[in-house]
């Protein structure tokens, strides 16, 4: 009976990253968590409003005529298709957003956000806010965020 070769041997896990790599990668990837996790928890517990929620909301309102067309938006929040669809769902199912057909394609669709959805977000702002200095911004110096917003721009440019 044979078995299979283990796809990366014991010995070679994150032999292909430096200490100082590995340090970088998996401290970005608690860093994120643990900051996504707290202001999440927040956002639903308080304002019964999940953080996907609040980010979607928030994209709405900054968009020309405070809408944007489902494909983008799913781009923009980092969801499938499928995922921003079943958000929208529960958004539009609270009078939140609503679904406008585009006027030049007949198959295209555009995410609207409502006065009640922008009254909801403007109510959630300040307390989401308050999050993110808390369990963010307040660890770092002033000059330490200008530093990492320059770094993270380098592996993500902001959206256009």
């Amino acid at each position: 009976m044979s078995t299979a070769a283990p796809l990366i041997a014991s010995d070679d896990v994150g032999a292909n990253l430096s200490e100082t790599e590995l340090r970088a990668w998996r401290g970005f990837l608690r860093a994120h968590h643990e900051v996504v996790s707290r202001l999440d928890h927040e956002l639903s517990h308080e304002q019964d409003l999940p953080l996907g929620s609040y980010e979607v909301l928030l994209h709405l309102a900054q968009a020309p005529d405070r809408q944007v067309r489902m494909a983008r938006l799913a781009d923009s929040v980092l969801l499938s298709r499928s995922g921003l669809s079943r958000l929208i769902d529960r958004l539009e199912a609270e009078g939140l957003v609503e679904r406008r057909t585009c006027p030049t394609d007949a198959r295209g669709q555009f995410a609207a956000l409502t006065d009640l959805g922008l009254a909801r977000l403007r109510h959630a702002a300040p307390m989401h806010l308050r999050g993110v200095r808390a369990h963010f911004l307040s660890r770092l110096t002033e000059r330490e965020q200008a530093q990492l917003a320059t770094l993270l721009e380098k592996v993500a440019p902001p959206e256009e």
